[in-house]
């Protein structure tokens, strides 16, 4: 991930560039390989670069050959090459990243370029001729981003990687919302992604399954992030969405190492040299460049004797993954909730429950010299995988219930991914909110997702990579692991780790504080109904100002009548592993 930070429109471009280049600074650690900025007009832009691919010649901002058009993006574009294929007209491309093509994409597209990308991003582009600035966000909300204005320079706009960015400098502040593009011509914000099963989430599909397709779909997705020139790696929890990525991520990097092998015997025994380290995936003729890795990094965490870490090692010994499993103590947990709340810029219990051993995590991984992690955020909101769901009354409430959670990830586990591990400098890619598999997901018939007496959750996808019956096709996962039940990574990591957050929530707020909350908070509507979530919100408060808590959002399951998010609190949890153990 990288850092951007950008202000169109500033009264004082020039005396306010210090300013803007500390307001970068800030969010260095998303980007601490190189720092850039362009000031155009009254407009600066300022990046702080992390490098995954186009390392040797992507430093950014990105300015086209004329000096007419400077661009800032935090992200990745999968289909870059593609792109720059299909362009009516000659381009000429002045570096190897995958985020110049957005310039020629804004000449022949205007607003409407960012339909053409394929990838997770968040940029800021200024038309120097036009003094026009252009802002978007991937479909999602996959990488973090946020737009503010100040009552002191009322006619300009500002735009951030994180929030910490902009509560210094704006007193309103809003997150970009996901699949949209803000334009300074009309000053609006215009919704460029807009498939049928997001703006008309009461029409219920239809389609029926196809097992076949999802599989592909997924794989294809997981393929095309592999795209990086950096040693990358997988999060591996032992669950099922990360266990299937790191399957599918292991299948291609053995499919690329011999590969890789042929084309170096093949160059060697025609000049004698060395076969060039890097080669390219053929994705139905798209090519996307991979760095070849000996063997494929895996990654998990958990206090000892952690529920997720035994599962986790057992997929890795499956796989034959080079896996790296830590432990981290309560102490070490607790020890760093005030950087996770600082770092996540939220209060919501859920997301710092399970950021947290992210966040720990995400060190170890900077230090083993990793630098990109694929992990498997999205499945659960997608195909209603959250013990929750088990309560869902009926086909069409559930679907319109996962349509919800998609639109709300940036705000929940979207922001978890991306910033626990871009504050170490690592970039998290997600490959279950690939748009094309999205598409394909979201439209299957949902009584193929609900739960059943004979239906486990996550049913579909399950059965998708289930390959008994198949004599050709090596197993994807142990069976234990495939069909294992729904373990949120809060839980997964350690039983004693939510109870300990409860206990030391008890010590630092009082009945009497939760009884009298703060008079802003009232204000604001979002008032903490439990210790632990006062003690969170006590955090931010530390961190943010008032204003900084719009931004924000706190979330409880539809379903079910408890108001605790772990999934320990549904009951078919407890019938599943409590009564049993």
């Amino acid at each position: 991930m990288c850092g951007i930070f950008a202000c169109h429109r500033h009264p004082d471009v020039q005396k306010f560039k210090p300013t803007a280049l500390q307001m970068g600074k800030a969010v260095r650690h998303r980007g601490p390989d190189w720092s850039g900025n362009v000031i155009a007009n009254n407009t600066i832009l300022v990046h702080e670069r992390l490098s995954i691919v186009g390392i040797d010649s992507g430093a950014q901002p990105l300015v086209n050959e004329e000096g007419t058009i400077s661009l800032a993006v935090n992200g990745e574009i999968y289909n870059h090459r593609v792109i720059r294929k299909q362009l009516k007209n000659k381009y000429n491309f002045k570096t190897n990243s995958d985020c110049e093509v957005i310039i020629p994409l804004y000449i022949e597209h205007d607003i409407d370029a960012p339909k053409h990308l394929d990838g997770m991003f968040s940029w800021v582009l200024h038309d120097k001729t036009q003094d026009r600035v252009l802002a978007a966000r991937d479909p999602i909300g996959i990488t973090t981003f946020y737009m503010g204005r100040s009552s002191s320079t009322p006619g300009a706009v500002y735009f951030a990687s994180e929030l910490k960015c902009l509560h210094p400098v704006c007193d309103d502040i809003i997150s970009f919302p996901p699949g949209h593009i803000y334009d300074s011509k009309t000053d609006s914000l215009t919704q460029y992604y807009t498939p049928n099963w997001l703006m008309h989430p009461e029409d219920v599909p239809t389609t029926p399954i196809d097992y076949k397709l999802l599989r592909e779909s997924l794989e294809r997705s997981v393929r095309k992030r592999l795209m990086a020139e950096v040693p990358y790696g997988v999060l591996l929890s032992g669950g099922l969405d990360s266990s299937l990525v790191a399957s599918i991520a292991q299948r291609e990097t053995i499919r690329l190492n011999e590969l890789a092998k042929q084309q170096a015997s093949a160059v060697n025994g025609a000049n004698g040299v060395q076969g060039d380290k890097l080669v390219g995936i053929d994705i139905d003729d798209k090519l996307a460049t991979v760095q070849v890795l000996p063997e494929l990094n895996s990654f998990s965490i958990g206090l000892p004797d952690a529920p997720d870490s035994k599962a986790a090692q057992e997929v890795a010994d499956f796989l034959g993954t080079k896996h790296h499993s830590f432990t981290f103590t309560i102490e070490d947990g607790l020890n760093a909730l005030s950087d996770v709340v600082y770092h996540l810029e939220t209060y919501d219990v859920t997301t710092i429950r399970a950021s947290t051993p992210m966040f720990l995590l995400s060190r170890k991984i900077k230090a083993l010299g990793v630098k990109m992690v694929l992990s498997g955020e999205g499945s659960d909101e997608i195909f209603g995988g959250y013990l929750y769901f088990h309560a869902a009354p009926n086909a069409k409430e559930l679907h319109a219930e996962t349509v919800r959670r998609v639109k709300n990830l940036h705000l929940a586990d979207c922001l978890r991914a991306n910033k626990s591990t871009a504050a170490w400098g690592v970039e998290a890619r997600v490959p279950f909110l690939d748009k094309h598999f999205l598409d394909v997901a979201m439209s299957i018939d949902p009584e193929e997702k609900m739960h059943t007496k004979d239906r486990i959750e996550k049913y579909i996808i399950r059965k998708a990579f289930d390959t008994e019956g198949e004599p050709d096709t090596a197993p994807y996962l142990p069976d234990k692991i495939l069909w294992r039940q729904k373990e949120q990574f809060s839980d997964g990591v350690g039983y004693g780790w939510i109870d300990a957050l409860k206990d030391n929530a008890k010590l630092h707020v009082s009945d009497d504080m939760l009884a009298n909350p703060k008079r802003e908070w009232v204000d604001q509507g979002d008032v903490p109904d439990t210790k632990e979530a006062y003690w969170y919100r006590l955090m931010f408060d530390e961190h943010f100002p008032p204003h900084a808590a719009k931004t924000v959002q706190r979330w409880i399951p539809t379903w079910g009548g408890q108001t605790d998010p772990s999934g320990r609190a549904i009951a078919v949890h407890a019938n599943k592993y409590l009564t049993t153990s």
